[in-house]
């Protein structure tokens, strides 16, 4: 394998792994502009892992062979859509402590991910290996490029729709009404009710919208790269999806270029063993790496992020 090749399949590898990352750190962004504190990304994810698996199964068995990928990655955003509902409820609502509830729907969608999928296929702790998933779609010409062409063009559907998730988050927060007017309930909730913005509205529909597309970066694994959900389908990616929008200034670039990051050191985990001197390094040390390197990074981070100013305050219009 020449160098070429070899930087053209980590770029690939780092694609693969980004996109859910990006997915999931575009929900918490939109989340947390909102002034809502999303720790349930992890649980998100999994409802749409679980959602994908089960519905492109079920799509598959009825002979809807070439549609079944996209019906399951409709069912992911609409479960984990579901499941942030009652983050929204038990936070905006009853205005709970927002940690605490995204810790419960962590807990909470493990653990009854694992129960259906046991009952739904007669005590397996994983759902049927699916025959048919996304594969790489090549642009024609692009695709021919060296180097980027293998690693950029030659990628599957789901990074081209990530890619125009990414633009239009950008637009919608920073070009239209509904993006100021989002981004002032997470800065100033007091001030936005007074002009007659909706702190209740905006806040669901932020937290939806994280629901929504932690579900999409869920469904992405389970439809690309393990084409099945198991108790490890997940594996704190939520977590690292966190850190990405901490790491990206909760702003969708930034969001977008840490999630590729992270990405980036989740795919050297499997890059590196394809070399023959990555044989005498314990498995366990790739494994901990992506880990390691958020943590590193977040410590680097302190101090020179700026979160929304109501980020994690439950807002009481009778307080105003």
């Amino acid at each position: 394998m020449n160098a070429i090749d070899t930087i053209g399949q980590l770029i690939s590898i780092t694609l693969v792994f980004s996109t859910a990352l990006i997915f999931t750190g575009l929900g918490g962004l939109f989340s947390e502009r909102s002034g809502v504190v999303n720790i349930g990304l992890e649980g998100l994810m999994i409802a749409g892992a679980f959602g994908a698996a089960v519905f492109a199964d079920q799509a598959i068995q009825g002979g809807m062979t070439r549609g079944a990928p996209w019906i399951g990655l409709i069912a992911g955003l609409v479960l984990g859509l579901v499941v942030s509902l009652l983050h929204a409820v038990a936070t905006i609502t009853f205005r709970a402590d927002q940690t605490i509830v995204g810790v419960v729907i962590n807990i909470l969608a493990a653990g009854l991910a694992i129960y259906l999928t046991k009952s739904l296929y007669e005590g397996s702790g994983q759902t049927t290996t699916l025959e048919y998933v996304f594969n790489p779609v090549a642009i024609p010409w692009l695709s021919d490029i060296p180097l980027l062409g293998k690693g950029i063009f030659t990628a599957y559907p789901t990074t081209y729709i990530v890619i125009g998730v990414v633009i239009l988050s950008y637009i919608v927060l920073y070009r239209t009404t509904f993006g100021l007017r989002l981004r002032a309930v997470g800065e100033h909730p007091s001030s936005a009710d007074t002009v007659g913005i909706s702190v209740t509205k905006y806040r669901y529909i932020g937290v939806m919208l994280s629901g929504a597309l932690a579900g999409l970066g869920g469904a992405t694994i389970a439809l690309t790269t393990t084409s099945n959900f198991a108790h490890n389908t997940i594996s704190g990616q939520g977590f690292i999806a966190i850190a990405a929008v901490i790491f990206g200034k909760w702003n969708p670039l930034g969001v977008a270029g840490a999630a590729i990051f992270f990405g980036m050191a989740q795919a050297l985990r499997n890059w590196a063993q394809l070399f023959e001197w990555s044989h005498h390094i314990p498995n366990e040390f790739f494994y901990m790496l992506p880990y390691l390197l958020t943590l590193i990074v977040l410590a680097g981070a302190v101090g020179r992020s700026s979160a929304p100013s109501a980020l994690g305050e439950p807002y009481d219009p009778a307080k105003r």
